[in-house]
């Protein structure tokens, strides 16, 4: 198979994907955009899920903006793994693989020959990474795992949303993407392993752990007080006035992180008497009187619009911003210099945009060389070049529903 064009680190290093929707595609998205070769098998006829989570499509191609937002670089090869020649063609693939990532429920991987224990008695230098809602232990390992209970159960959703109101999770599905990222540096761990001992390993990713796990200074706070932390809408917990502020024409968030920058914003916007008030004076008190000072501060923002804030502020190196609305962040010149949307083309024959990789490597950086794939698209390609399978038993399987 022809991979002389991938340039990123993982070059030469081969991925058999059995994951599907957003957090196992997130980790092998990664991994390709890093160089390694990905082999995605999909259901026969169905495919990933995400195939079907539209609308919107992207235009021209008939695939769903979901899908392709998580599965550039990477060959599509329609498989079924439930039959037992399918499992057999799976073994022959992993063969040559360095690592296998999935995201089926707990077990379910075994009934078909294709579990840790099992693989790894026959490829002991194989990296496994199973990415589940609640890892392989534990009383909710049976369970399946979605982002928005993980949100839920994982704390996030008693944390988000203004005090009087509903909880809230976050507006794009955090748990999944983090389950991901979490897995790829695992099994990134795991190849630094193998290639010092050769011996492989199991890596068990469980989105409530990862979830968790980024709770980071909430959680923390938690565990120092025994209190849950109480939703404060858009502001800090730990630090004001870090938070939105209405200003003449919209709003802004403000970002004052220590003592010396409130003074700066307070002899700079006529508030410099608030200095003299210990209500005022430093961090803790702030946020001891943080009512008291969001009522002060709310007058002063919105003497101007956003636009003048955001351009004084700056200058006095005062964190702040404009709350952006998508159209706004892809139009932003920074982000546009930044390079944040690639276009690929696509076997539709309609190129597609796609959101960059924020990796940046100065001397491997990621590489955009495979398009999000059609259903099935490698199949005929990665079983003939690979295996050597024939035209005819390339038929044969098709004819039985295998490919």
């Amino acid at each position: 198979m022809n991979t002389k064009d991938a340039t990123g680190p993982l070059k030469g290093l081969r991925v058999l994907d059995l994951t599907r929707v957003l957090a196992g595609p997130t980790c092998t998205q990664m991994l390709g955009d890093l160089g390694a070769e990905v082999i995605k098998i999909e259901r026969p006829g169905a495919g990933d899920d995400t195939r079907g989570f539209a609308p919107p499509t992207m235009p021209g191609t008939g695939e769903s903006a979901y899908f392709i937002g998580v599965n550039r670089n990477k060959r599509s090869v329609t498989l079924d793994i439930a039959a037992p020649e399918g499992q057999a063609i799976a073994k022959q693939l992993l063969a040559d693989c360095d690592i296998l990532v999935e995201n089926f429920k707990v077990g379910a991987l075994a009934r078909y020959g294709l579990g840790y224990e099992q693989l790894h008695a026959e490829f002991p230098s194989l990296v496994y990474c199973s990415i589940t809602g609640f890892g392989q232990t534990g009383p909710y390992a049976p369970r399946p795992g979605y982002d928005s209970l993980i949100q839920a159960m994982g704390g996030v959703m008693s944390l988000t949303g203004e005090p009087d109101g509903l909880p809230q999770k976050v507006g794009v599905p955090v748990a999944d993407v983090f389950a991901g990222l979490y897995g790829c540096i695992g099994i990134l761990a795991a190849l630094r392993h193998r290639d010092r001992t050769g011996q492989g390993q199991h890596i068990d990713i469980g989105m409530l752990d990862t979830h968790v796990a980024w709770l980071a200074n909430q959680g923390m706070n938690y565990l120092s007080t025994g209190e849950n932390p109480p939703r404060l809408g858009n502001q800090h917990p730990n630090i004001v006035p870090y938070q939105v502020f209405p200003t003449a024409d919209g709003y802004i968030v403000l970002s004052i992180g220590n003592d010396p920058t409130f003074k700066r914003f307070c002899e700079n916007f006529d508030v410099a008497h608030l200095l003299e008030d210990p209500r005022f004076a430093t961090n803790a008190a702030r946020v001891e009187n943080r009512q008291l000072v969001t009522d002060t501060l709310t007058p002063v923002l919105k003497q101007h619009p956003t636009a003048w804030w955001v351009e004084q502020l700056e200058a006095l190196k005062i964190g702040c911003g404009p709350i952006n609305t998508l159209k706004e962040v892809f139009a932003d010149p920074h982000v546009q210099a930044r390079g944040v949307v690639v276009e690929m083309p696509h076997a539709s024959g309609t190129p597609v945009k796609i959101i960059a990789n924020p990796v940046r490597l100065s001397e491997t950086p990621a590489d955009y060389r495979i398009a999000p794939p059609m259903l099935g698209e490698h199949t005929e390609e990665i079983l003939q070049d690979l295996l050597g399978i024939s035209t005819a038993e390339m038929d044969a399987l098709r004819a039985k529903g295998i490919v």
